[in-house]
């Protein structure tokens, strides 16, 4: 059964190729559209502590995994870090799972999420998100299928980040370390201009983030554009 699994999730990435090129991307819509998620995002870990969201299917699976970003948790971290496939059948009862992610997720449309650790081997590289708008569970069949998506884009994340195979192992990490270099940076922007520590300047974004609905990666390019951060959202 998983043998029949695999060959049919690489024949539709291989479709799905035909015209738009074998990609992360590509292969991350192949796996939403077969498994009927409303849309999907990868997430990617380096040294249990450097998160990148590497693709999303559309504008709805990037707000929803930079939302893992700006809290610090949510499937994507729980997936990873147990190195086991996570699900919630319903995001409006996830408060007490996820108090910060669940409502900003439920914000941008996402009801309920099956999340699946990218792993081969002993290597852990992080994590395939899949939404659904509604809650509605995905069903034995879709998971076992769901699993063999996985281990296709652990392979396809691989050739696309290569530096993930020489990264040094750590044990993985929650909260302010999962950011993306531009994070940081602008982290560092704020933290000189208003006398902050790295921690509060992280702090000072992800809140500024949060209350506004912005993508943390928007808010941190606002930053460094601009080496202030504004009441205003930014533009």
């Amino acid at each position: 059964m998983d043998h029949d699994h695999h060959a049919t999730a690489w024949q539709r990435i291989s479709s799905a190729a035909l015209s738009d090129g074998l990609a992360l991307t590509t292969a991350c819509r192949a796996c939403a559209e077969d498994l009927d998620a409303d849309f999907a995002g990868v997430t990617l870990v380096a040294a249990g502590e450097l998160r990148l969201a590497a693709a999303a299917t559309d504008e709805c699976a990037r707000l929803a995994e930079d939302a893992q970003l700006v809290t610090g948790e949510g499937p994507c971290t729980d997936a990873y870090t147990h190195r086991h496939l996570v699900e919630a059948t319903d995001l409006h009862h996830a408060s007490e799972r996820w108090p910060a992610y669940a409502p900003i997720a439920a914000e941008h449309g996402a009801r309920s999420v099956l999340a699946l650790p990218l792993a081969i081997g002993t290597l852990s590289i992080g994590a395939l998100d899949l939404y659904r708008r509604g809650p509605v569970p995905f069903t034995p069949h879709q998971k076992d299928r769901a699993g063999a998506y996985a281990r296709i884009l652990a392979l396809l994340a691989l050739n696309e980040h290569p530096h993930l195979l020489t990264t040094p192992p750590r044990p993985a990490q929650r909260g302010p370390q999962g950011y993306p270099p531009t994070v940081h940076t602008a982290a560092g922007v704020l933290a000189a201009k208003y006398d902050l520590t790295p921690d509060d300047a992280l702090t000072r974004l992800r809140a500024h983030s949060f209350r506004h609905s912005q993508p943390l990666l928007h808010t941190a390019q606002y930053v460094l554009n601009h080496h202030r951060l504004d009441d205003s959202p930014p533009g």
